[in-house]
């Protein structure tokens, strides 16, 4: 099997090179040579965001020394938004090291830095950068931010939701939005029905990471954006930023969604095809789920595998089944097909794995199947 390219591998020798001629292309007397022989040195060995700090480190050292200076010089660099609009794949990681410089070095001079940062999140983003200033310069930034959920610009807006979010991946976390998100969801109410897709994505996902420390938050947010008059569009919001919960089976956030806990669900006729299957390959289970009552009722029915790991014990996970609404003493057949190839998040090993079905937050066993070794 042919192995996927590593990340960093999108981000070799060409970029540092490219870092140079941009900055050579404003400010002459860079000295690009020395530059790029710094930062190659050992550039091979390392992943790719330690290439992009190795870069940052060689900025700092080839950049004037005063931060306005060089800061000035990394806005004047940027390429045009029209030729980033032309970018593809990785090409936008070019700019990470600008924000770690300006997380770095450009606290003391806030303006500079703030539009450094408001320019590059409309090429790449400063989803990253921006959170030093939060904790460093945290009134200027916070009323910097809501300006900018107010902006024309749906990059710029999505920056004030991404750079918030308290768990933000790839990034430290935000203590002081986990302790109290309060202020991040004053942000987020003004961008909760935002035009752009893009934005309200981020929003949900800064939603599920306060569910993650403060659930009580996220349910009463969901709940009020809920009303009769939210628009599809802000009901879809909702769900996804609910998603952790729902997983979880939480009773409050599957009611928001209008799935009551009920016990009026008979479950039966658990299948699991191949019964033995074996790492490598997948296996399918279904089962059917049966209204009791002469009420109809919403279901929403998930899969969880406990997955055996490679001590004995186990480890679960929760998969989408579906959802519907089960006439009176009506059923309906859920398949789900899963995979058990070795994965890089998740690691097989044989033994038989119990299967629950998760029914409107409430977890009940159906049945197993044996995973045999490849």
């Amino acid at each position: 099997m042919t192995q996927a390219p590593l990340l960093k591998d999108s981000f070799g020798p060409t970029v540092p090179a490219r870092i140079a001629e941009m900055i050579s292309a404003v400010a002459p007397d860079f000295d690009s040579a020395g530059f790029c022989t710094a930062t190659l040195d050992g550039y091979d060995d390392l992943e790719l965001m330690a290439r992009s700090h190795k870069i940052a480190d060689e900025l700092t050292a080839y950049l004037p020394s005063d931060p306005g200076d060089a800061i000035d010089i990394l806005h004047r660099s940027l390429p045009s938004e029209a030729e980033a609009s032309t970018w593809t794949g990785m090409t936008g990681f070019m700019l990470m090291p600008h924000g770690i410089y300006v997380a770095r070095h450009g606290l003391e001079c806030f303006e500079a830095s703030m539009q450094l940062q408001y320019e590059i999140t409309k090429r790449f983003t400063s989803e990253f950068s921006i959170r030093a200033f939060i904790a460093g310069d945290y009134d200027r930034t916070m009323e910097r931010l809501t300006c900018w959920a107010q902006d024309p610009n749906e990059h710029v807006r999505r920056l004030v939701s991404e750079g918030t979010r308290s768990r933000l991946p790839w990034a430290a976390r935000l203590p002081m939005f986990q302790a109290d998100p309060s202020p991040v969801v004053d942000l987020l109410e003004l961008l909760k029905d935002d035009p752009s897709s893009y934005v309200r994505r981020s929003v949900a996902n800064n939603l599920n990471d306060i569910a993650k420390d403060n659930p009580d938050v996220t349910i009463a947010v969901a709940k009020d954006w809920s009303g009769a008059h939210a628009s599809p569009e802000r009901r879809a919001l909702v769900r996804h930023g609910l998603r952790t919960l729902v997983k979880q089976g939480d009773p409050a956030a599957l009611a928001v969604l209008g799935y009551a806990q009920t016990s009026a669900i008979d479950l039966s006729d658990f299948t699991a095809t191949p019964g033995q299957p074996t790492i490598g390959g997948s296996v399918r289970i279904a089962v059917t789920a049966t209204n009791t009552t002469n009420q109809p009722v919403r279901v929403l029915l998930d899969f969880a595998i406990d997955f055996v790991k490679a001590n004995g014990t186990t480890g679960r996970k929760v998969f989408k089944g579906g959802e519907f609404e089960l006439s009176p003493r009506g059923s309906e057949s859920v398949t789900k097909t899963i995979s058990v190839r070795q994965h890089t998040t998740r690691t097989h090993y044989p033994g038989t794995h119990e299967v629950y079905a998760l029914v409107n937050g409430s977890t009940k066993p159906i049945g197993s199947f044996d995973l045999l070794g490849d």
